[in-house]
């Protein structure tokens, strides 16, 4: 429990029929007022300001001055900054150096005086925290656009990684599609080595924010720690090599001579084109599209080629403005969001075939696993019948055939590549997940099921082919071997989509239920996540858990409680206890209690989540929306409901 939370009590009393009854169709009116275009749901992806700086930063690098929207931007990123003159990677977070560094620098360009209270006390900060020498990789890469870090100081990223074979050990496609999307535009970026100009000048040793350096003339930090490298008991040799290979390509000039280059840079300037929407972003993500045009301009394109234009229509697309002030979204998930509030209404018994749900959403170019997951999960929840259709097949094989070497899947490679965590890249990676793999797991057992049920004639559709069954039953065998190598001691599943431990554990009961029939081994780990879940029960009835868990096992399932935390543990004990179970009703009770008219339109009722329960990348990039912590009570709330019905029908 979080030592922390109120003294109020659990309420064990059974939730009224009619209440839940009530809630459920206040919380249907909200949706169907949130619905867009009428034909998707999404909402702002909250994230810290490091999204909105690395667009101020773009408008500079352009010679874009005055800055437009300067004192919309400003308002946010003072909005966002901590009492002790810090800002965090997320709300309820302890200051971080590199986002505190770069809202800096972001609000000297836009025009803040250095001598004001909010520019002191930040600055009082970064230097306690030993200055702007400590920031992270991406942060030295933008501040060396402007001669604020030698670009010596930076990794070196020889282009000619874009020529590497993928039957290599070590190429592009052992990233993520997002990683690729990142670095391919930093290959182009740090060959050139642009130093581009700030209000007081340009200079390849610009003294813009030396105010930030404990020692400016000590500039040439290397971004490797040489404590960890050299010190007996923590020397790695992956990271000696990759260190001694960046000192390499430095005396080498970072081959920007070498004969292949020309090529290099031609390739990238390629896959950049060919990896972007039609509207000019990339996949659903704005961060690398700062890049993409940057990295165009570098290679010739003008300011007014219509790719350029584009990318700058696309990163306008992805702000926000509100009375906070104006700020940029790092991503947009519409597949992902339509998918779960179209699971969500099915479970809250709405009609199924309502008109609305009928509506069918894609993604060109950047087909995710996470993605592909909830959609197959959406269509067969909402019409079992959905199972005869091509799509369903073409869906189960293809996430079959992205599973990695270990039996779990990551987000959108197969690129189980622990090795790369000692590189400069390690934020790039995305390897298995027991979360994801619970997802994928809970749509393979779903899939089996209902093909259980039908004979081969009934399934008239690529599925009935033994090929495809057959790869799923393949498939989930492993993922269920993956799943208990990767339980803690001590019940639950670390996660990486959701923060941290509560979601990945719901995800992967959910997943594994479907495979505990005759199965002892399946239902001890099941029984084993279960007790912990009720064992970090809030008083309040609810569930939370911080950010801290991400790096503190210790924290694993404790703080104040959140809808979506608790709508996941309740989840998660829906597939194992009598819905009756007391801590299943006090967890009822709480989102009953915890509901509030937060619509616009003051047309129905929803949840208000503030802190952070999302994440894109672990320990860099947190996520908050309001729709999610939506859909997962409604979730709850109608199984709950349903497993009511059924246990006392019977």
């Amino acid at each position: 429990m979080d030592p922390d939370q109120s003294q109020e009590t659990r309420d064990f009393s059974r939730p009224p029929e009619h209440l839940l009854n009530q809630s459920l169709s206040l919380a249907m009116d909200y949706t169907w007022d949130k619905m867009q275009l009428e034909e998707h749901w999404r909402d702002e992806a909250l994230c810290n300001v490091t999204i909105t700086t690395e667009q101020v930063f773009l408008f500079q690098c352009l010679g874009k001055t005055p800055i437009p929207d300067a004192e919309l931007y400003k308002r946010y990123i003072l909005s966002e900054q901590k009492e002790d003159g810090s800002w965090p990677i997320a709300t309820k977070c302890h200051g971080d150096i590199s986002t505190s560094c770069e809202a800096y620098l972001a609000l000297k360009i836009l025009g803040l005086s250095p001598s004001c209270q909010e520019m002191t006390k930040a600055r009082q900060f970064i230097l306690k925290a030993g200055g702007v020498a400590k920031a992270r990789i991406l942060t030295r890469i933008s501040f060396a656009r402007f001669g604020l870090f030698h670009w010596d100081a930076a990794p070196h990223l020889p282009a000619e990684l874009i020529l590497l074979p993928p039957s290599l050990k070590f190429n592009i496609y052992r990233l993520s599609s997002q990683a690729r999307s990142t670095l391919i535009p930093l290959l182009v970026i740090t060959h050139h080595r642009p130093v581009y100009a700030l209000p007081n000048g340009r200079s390849a040793d610009n003294d813009f924010i030396d105010e930030l350096w404990v020692d400016p003339t000590g500039k040439m930090t290397s971004h490797y720690s040489r404590s960890s490298l050299f010190s007996p008991r923590e020397i790695d040799p992956t990271e000696l090599l990759f260190s001694g290979l960046d000192t390499a390509l430095s005396y080498l000039g970072g081959l920007r001579r070498f004969p292949l280059r020309k090529k290099a840079l031609r390739y990238c300037i390629q896959w950049i084109l060919n990896n972007l929407e039609p509207p000019g972003d990339c996949p659903g993500i704005s961060p690398p599209v700062h890049n993409n045009i940057l990295a165009l301009l570098l290679e010739g394109f003008s300011q007014n080629s219509p790719m350029v234009k584009l990318g700058m229509e696309a990163i306008e697309r992805f702000t926000h403005q509100d009375e906070t002030g104006k700020r940029l979204q790092s991503c947009v998930s519409p597949v992902w969001d339509t998918a779960l509030m179209t699971r969500a209404i099915c479970d809250s018994g709405w009609n199924k075939h309502d008109a609305r749900l009928e509506k069918s959403h894609y993604n060109n170019f950047g087909p995710g696993v996470d993605d592909s997951v909830v959609v197959l999960l959406s269509m067969l929840h909402q019409n079992s019948s959905n199972i005869e259709s091509d799509t369903v097949a073409r869906a189960a094989m293809w996430i079959c055939g992205m599973q990695n070497s270990d039996g779990g899947w990551g987000a959108f490679s197969n690129n189980y590549n622990q090795w790369l965590n000692k590189t400069p890249l390690k934020a790039l990676r995305h390897s298995s997940t027991a979360d994801l793999t619970g997802h994928v797991l809970e749509a393979f057992g779903m899939v089996l099921n209902i093909a259980s049920r039908k004979s081969s004639e009934d399934l008239g559709s690529r599925l009935a082919q033994t090929k495809v069954l057959g790869a799923i039953v393949t498939a989930s065998q492993r993922a269920v071997r993956y799943l208990a190598q990767e339980q803690e001691g001590f019940g639950p599943w670390y996660g990486c989509w959701g923060a941290s431990y509560l979601y990945a554990t719901s995800a992967a009961v959910s997943g594994l239920a479907w495979f505990a029939d005759g199965d002892n081994w399946v239902k001890e780990m099941i029984a084993s996540a279960v007790s912990w879940i009720k064992e970090v029960q809030n008083l309040d009835g609810g569930w939370g858990e911080g950010l801290e868990s991400c790096n503190d096992q210790q924290m694993a399932g404790r703080g104040p409680s959140t809808p979506s935390h608790t709508a996941w543990a309740i989840m998660c004990l829906l597939e194992e206890l009598d819905p009756d179970d007391a801590s299943i009703r006090a967890g009822i009770n709480h989102l009953l209690a915890e509901q509030q008219d937060v619509s616009l339109k003051r047309e129905g009722a929803s949840w208000e989540e503030l802190n952070y329960a999302g994440t894109d990348s672990l320990g860099s990039l947190y996520l908050r929306s309001q729709v999610s912590s939506h859909y997962f009570p409604i979730m709850a709330l109608g199984r709950y409901k349903k497993a009511m019905l059924c246990t006392y029908s019977n």
